[in-house]
């Protein structure tokens, strides 16, 4: 694949990121996500799931922050995040997937309090949505999730899907 066609794909997986659109990714960016996610399953800022979540997004971001911003201003660049967080990612999806972790886990819970942690294929479908993925992407990437077909999606699919979402090219 040309580079230029990976560094497309890379910098459409930014945009994910930079919530406000402004150029850069920061802390309000997670934090943005994590109140559109709360707004779009009403549940509560104060609540439990509502402060796991914020403090699973500002762990996302301080993860995020460690890995990709070089100069240290508190915000990462595209160009940043293309050269460095990428290859970074790339090296070792595993650190990643943790740094992720937390965010992610909360989400769920957010999204389907289910006992056991999982949401159904449309309500992850939904989430994503609310991330500002758009409506067929994040249809397609909620059924994909579910590799096993049962309409359900816990942790264990849910983290290394995100993680070879934002670390691996896709190919040709």
């Amino acid at each position: 694949m040309a580079s230029t066609e990976y560094e497309r794909r890379i910098a459409a997986r930014f945009a994910t990121f930079d919530q406000d659109g402004n150029g850069y990714i920061d802390r309000e960016d997670f934090s943005a996500a994590a109140k559109s996610l709360l707004t779009e399953f009403a549940v509560p800022a104060r609540s439990a799931r509502g402060q796991a979540l914020y403090a699973g997004a500002e762990a996302f971001w301080q993860g995020m922050a460690g890995i990709a911003d070089r100069d240290g201003d508190q915000r990462i660049t595209r160009q940043e995040f293309v050269t460095g967080a990428v290859k970074r990612l790339s090296d070792s999806p595993g650190r990643f997937a943790e740094i992720a972790r937390p965010f992610l886990h909360a989400a769920l819970a957010v999204a389907g309090p289910d006992a056991d942690g999982r949401i159904t294929v449309p309500d992850a479908a939904r989430l994503l949505r609310a991330l500002r993925v758009p409506a067929e992407a994040a249809e397609a990437a909620a059924a994909a999730v579910d590799t096993d077909g049962d309409g359900w999606i816990g942790e264990r699919d849910a983290v290394p899907a995100f993680a070879r979402y934002f670390t691996v090219p896709e190919r040709e």
